[in-house]
């Protein structure tokens, strides 16, 4: 805990990482507000994850432009136009009963809009401590991040369930206009510019670690989708339940990362957190009758969770230069996204046919892919024990040769 002590002294990392917290929290919130809403007003869970597969879609086409949008025109100029359009379309979602083709091209457009606060922050952390703490600072931030998904499902289900799921989107729209101008407005946003990169767009795929990250984050959130969707579906929408066992999932993931997040990173660790995920999701599948049963095995599955996440971060910084990291960041929130997208619609259709297990079936095999694919490509994992996980410099000596 000391590592992590030492970082919340360096100026500036708690209160980046606070403003980014609050910025990004209503995502805790809106897959749960546009669940329980959807399924209020239309009665079904499936047309529920069709709304949230558009939005997931929207976010996934517009996340790797908008992030190297913002070495073209500038952090906050992205930033600030971003958060207006998208709040403006998320807010339209609660306030309008409309057919749901019509909710899924707002929804798809709140995705096109959603503003790039995680590639941003991840730009900016490189640039705030040294080569040694960015690892580290990569594990508090992917550990941090859970509390959105700790008080996140159980303010939004408390509120959707007992005031109203409008009331719920509108709360989620506030919260995002209070955390995005923090977050914009804070001094490390306007000090840090990013380079413009030289590089073709979508080239950064080319390398083995940023792909790999890209898939692994679309298996492990395709697995996290699928996971919400199904507690939501078990307990109903008539109580705290879902929330509450949300809640303490993301619990287990916030120890996870805490716990886990000063262990070298080798070619094997990103195998071996997905392993623990899918271990937890399975046995979930045999505790569906209470709450607190699934809770126990939900925490299994969280000890990863954070974990994993961090380890992406990390090998997709240590493999790319400065200038390409916040586009690299951008493609691996587009495969986490569309991971979402086809979690919460496979989960939603499995479970109107099948059930609540139904959406526990698809989380189990997201999960097994995800711990199947890095254990392949561990020869392509970065191996970071011996070395940080700084961006490449964009300025390297040039050799000359003597005369």
């Amino acid at each position: 805990m000391s590592t992590y002590t030492s970082l919340l002294k360096t100026p500036g990392v708690a209160r980046i990482i606070a403003a980014q917290l609050t910025a990004r929290f209503p995502f805790g919130m809106l897959s749960l507000a546009f669940l329980l809403h959807i399924e209020r007003v239309h009665h079904s869970y499936g047309a529920a994850g069709l709304v949230l597969g558009a939005m997931s879609i929207g976010q996934a086409i517009a996340g790797p432009m908008t992030s190297r949008l913002m070495g073209v025109l500038g952090m906050r100029t992205v930033l600030w136009t971003t958060l207006a359009l998208c709040s403006a379309a998320v807010a339209s979602i609660g306030l309008f009963v409309l057919p749901i083709p019509v909710t899924m091209g707002i929804a798809f457009f709140a995705g096109l809009s959603m503003p790039p606060i995680q590639p941003a922050v991840r730009t900016i952390y490189p640039k705030m401590v040294n080569s040694r703490q960015l690892t580290p600072l990569f594990s508090l931030d992917a550990s941090a991040q859970e509390i959105i998904w700790i008080a996140g499902p159980v303010a939004i289900t408390f509120v959707s369930t007992q005031i109203g799921t409008v009331e719920g989107i509108l709360m989620s729209v506030a919260i995002m206009l209070l955390g995005g101008t923090w977050f914009i407005s804070s001094p490390e946003v306007g000090r840090v510019r990013i380079p413009r990169s030289k590089r073709r767009f979508g080239s950064v795929l080319q390398r083995p670690p940023v792909l790999l990250a890209t898939v692994v984050g679309f298996l492990l959130i395709g697995s996290c989708a699928a996971i919400e969707a199904g507690v939501v579906a078990n307990f109903g929408n008539q109580g705290p339940e879902a929330g509450v066992v949300l809640a303490i999932w993301s619990l287990g993931s916030l120890v996870g990362g805490l716990a886990f997040g000063h262990i070298p990173i080798g070619p094997w660790a990103t195998a071996r957190r997905m392993l623990i995920v899918f271990v937890g999701v399975t046995i979930s599948m045999f505790a569906l009758a209470t709450w607190w049963g699934l809770s126990l095995t939900l925490i299994i599955a969280g000890l990863g969770i954070a974990p994993a996440l961090a380890v992406l971060f990390s090998i997709v910084s240590a493999s790319v230069k400065f200038s390409d990291t916040a586009e690299a960041y951008g493609w691996v929130g587009t495969g986490q996204l569309i991971g979402a997208a086809l979690g919460s619609a496979l989960a939603g259709f499995l479970i109107d046919s099948q059930g609540p297990i139904g959406a526990f079936w698809a989380a189990s095999a997201f999960a097994l892919v995800g711990f199947i694919v890095p254990a392949l490509a561990h020869r392509w994992h970065p191996d970071l024990r011996n070395r940080d996980s700084s961006p490449i410099p964009d300025t390297e000596p040039v050799p000359v040769q003597p005369s």
